[in-house]
């Protein structure tokens, strides 16, 4: 495996997870890898109707983050000094939360951000009764739409995670895979060529594989055509909320994105990237 940084991964601080950080930490080094970042959710004003129980859900502790990162740092120090824990979040984007993401990211020490989207009109499209008012195309061109107006706003992030992954949730897709960049091409060439003028990353995200789409997020379609438009900055992570999913399918992903011309990913640290060869 040349792919030796895990940049995408989730523990119990995030709500979706019961994985606690120091098990993710012990898989990572039994992996033999260099390093990984917690991507903490953080998905401020999430609709609460879908967890009525929870306060808050997705919305995570930054404080209680970095103090277990803290002590996992000294915890693992002596047996493997060199082994990276990064502070990141996952910024969940809405068109209002653009300033309160920018306090968040001055107010903490992270390493990195993912800027995702996972809402579309305010709703959550791993539910299958969003998919039930419009048609599949002409809620994913929303997704796409609101994506794109929401980076334009969003001063703070360091790459875009899982560009299409609204197409997980197509209720009733069974083996067939949606392909954005054939449905939607002028719109997918301008979130592309926002990502390559503003100097952004793109993720390259495997939980695609997990979720039966035979392709990372996004798809290969996407990938290339970011390769044509000149985009060369990317980053991977798995998206692991359990230790089984750290680095999963990294083999593939490194293949694919040879494939394709791609020579090396990014891994930020104190948000300032750092290259390395796939």
């Amino acid at each position: 495996m040349s792919v030796l940084y895990d940049c995408h991964m989730h523990s119990s601080f995030s709500t979706d997870s019961d994985s606690p950080a120091e098990s993710m930490v012990r898989r990572a080094m039994d992996l033999n890898l260099k390093g990984i970042c917690f991507t903490e959710h953080m998905d401020l004003d999430y609709p609460d109707f879908y967890f009525p129980d929870l306060s808050s859900p997705f919305v995570s502790d930054p404080k209680e983050i970095l103090t277990e990162i803290l002590r996992l740092r000294d915890l693992f120090r002596s047996t493997d000094p060199e082994f990276r824990i990064l502070f990141g979040l996952e910024f969940g984007m809405q068109p209002h939360l653009g300033s309160r993401f920018s306090d968040l990211a001055s107010a903490w020490p992270l390493d990195f951000i993912i800027a995702s989207q996972h809402l579309v009109g305010g709703l959550d499209p791993y539910n299958p009764e969003v998919w039930e008012v419009r048609t599949h195309a002409e809620l994913i061109r929303s997704y796409y739409e609101e994506m794109l107006a929401n980076l334009k706003i969003m001063p703070e992030w360091d790459t875009l995670g899982h560009l299409d992954y609204i197409i997980r949730y197509i209720p009733g897709r069974g083996n067939m895979v949606f392909d954005s960049c054939e449905a939607f091409p002028d719109l997918i060439d301008e979130i592309l060529l926002f990502l390559i003028q503003s100097g952004k990353c793109l993720e390259v995200n495997a939980a695609g594989y997990k979720h039966n789409l035979g392709q990372p997020n996004p798809a290969p379609s996407i990938l290339r055509r970011y390769r044509e438009l000149g985009g060369t900055r990317i980053t991977i992570g798995s998206d692991a909320h359990t230790p089984g999913d750290i680095a999963s399918c990294f083999d593939r992903i490194r293949e694919l994105l040879l494939s394709l011309g791609f020579g090396y990913y990014t891994v930020f640290r104190s948000r300032i990237p750092e290259e390395y060869p796939l």
